[in-house]
């Protein structure tokens, strides 16, 4: 494994979110003296980096990926890998070459306490993170030393239209001008153009979605009947596709409708939830309607598009989903909660374990205190303040990150050591 030496590091930088986010962790880890190199796929990839003589374009096909990526290894004598989600394909090969040839492996993902942290790992990330083989029991003797105060968990994105914006803006980069890049594969299934397409009508009618969105809550929390939540993620994440027993989210929904007409007093109605970022490619409220149908359940389903969660959350008996990031702001209202896929806060203590029908009927309570010392656990290893789209949020994130990356341990080691850098208080971002 590389030193820690900031000036014995070279980092090699390959995808990263949408816009400037790892151009400016770059100018950071340069400015502590490390030698810094990028290959980028498309021209999306170039666009967002200031670095011209440090850019690398890749040219090849998939199958020629690894032993190109094996040779920049070796020229450049890299230690060290940047990389944003490691499940993509080109990202997963990448970090099992670079695990064999003994370069350390840096990933960035959205927070598991999202969007005012970012989650900052090593070797991997959700489902392949060191979190899944951790237990509670082991998280409260890593900070027995430690005494924070956490943070109310955040009800509202904190960078949302920047997201959009430069979603936006990377894929009409990639559509219009990525003739160099001739052997790109999107890792998603849809082609650019659809994306973009998609995109740049998210952003469009925001507006109306919010009003949409704010009139359907209204009626939900108005209406006097106990409710439970469904949590819809995008079908194309990572997460999702990677790491749930599920092909689409059209099959989550028939699952969940099943156990909820088969288990749910008749008085209760379901809220199903669609993820913040949900953009129409999968007709998903017309989905939950033909099943409401198909279930006995017309006028007991409602759909809400996106936005705040905390809300809904105030009044809600129970939620279910996949493996979302949602479920931690549910887990820290005590409100029982059921997975299907592999998540980092799935735990005994506070995921129940009941059969679905059994779950509406009467789900059991979590164990907040567990689900309390695990959140501060996190907050004090993976979880970093910032965000990766706004200004402020990505000055707030390379203020700690930075240091993160040059340090010697992970961040679960460093916590477990008493070598972790102090944490303050959250700052919200906007």
């Amino acid at each position: 494994m590389p030193g820690t030496n900031p000036q014995d590091r070279v980092f090699l930088f390959l995808q990263g979110p949408h816009g400037p986010f790892f151009d400016s962790l770059a100018q950071m880890l340069e400015s502590a003296g490390s030698e810094v190199w990028r290959i980028g796929f498309n021209t999306g990839d170039r666009v967002f980096w200031s670095r011209r003589e440090r850019y690398i374009p890749y040219h090849g096909t998939p199958d020629e990926w690894v032993q190109t990526f094996a040779e920049h290894i070796d020229e450049h004598s890299i230690t060290d890998i940047v990389l944003y989600g490691d499940t993509r394909p080109i990202h997963a090969r990448a970090v099992t070459e670079a695990k064999r040839m003994g370069v350390r492996v840096h990933v960035f993902e959205e927070g598991y306490m999202r969007p005012y942290w970012v989650t900052y790992e090593r070797d991997g990330s959700n489902g392949n993170s060191r979190l899944m083989d951790m237990d509670v029991v082991g998280m409260r003797a890593a900070l027995d030393m430690h005494d924070i105060e956490s943070p109310l968990p955040p009800s509202h994105w904190g960078d949302m239209r920047q997201h959009v914006f430069y979603g936006a803006l990377y894929h009409f980069f990639v559509m219009f001008l990525n003739r160099q890049y001739r052997n790109f594969a999107p890792h998603r299934s849809l082609p650019v153009s659809q994306e973009f397409k998609l995109y740049m009508q998210r952003l469009l009618l925001m507006p109306l979605h919010s009003l949409e969105r704010r009139i359907a809550t209204r009626r939900i929390c108005n209406g006097g009947f106990p409710y439970h939540l469904a949590l819809l993620q995008l079908e194309h994440d990572s997460s999702f596709q990677q790491h749930s027993p599920f092909s689409t989210m059209t099959d989550f929904l028939e699952e969940i409708f099943e156990g909820f007409a088969n288990g749910a007093p008749q008085h209760h109605h379901l809220v199903i939830k669609a993820h913040p970022l949900e953009d129409g490619r999968r007709p998903l409220r017309k989905e939950t309607y033909r099943l409401a149908r198909k279930h006995g359940l017309e006028g007991r389903i409602h759909y809400v598009r996106g936005g705040k969660l905390a809300r809904l959350l105030n009044d809600a008996r129970s939620a279910v989903t996949v493996n979302s990031t949602a479920a931690q702001q549910v887990l820290w209202r005590g409100i029982p909660l059921k997975v299907f896929g592999r998540a980092v806060y799935d735990k005994p203590e506070f995921v129940s374990s009941q059969p679905l029908r059994d779950f509406f009927r009467g789900a059991s309570r979590p164990d907040t205190r567990a689900y309390r010392d695990y959140r501060r656990y996190l907050l004090e290893t993976s979880q970093v303040p910032g965000g990766f789209y706004s200004s402020r949020g990505r000055r707030q994130l390379l203020r700690l990150v930075v240091d993160m990356m040059l340090a010697a341990e992970d961040p679960y080691d460093a916590l477990k050591s008493g070598t972790a850098a102090p944490r303050q208080q959250l700052q919200v971002v906007k």
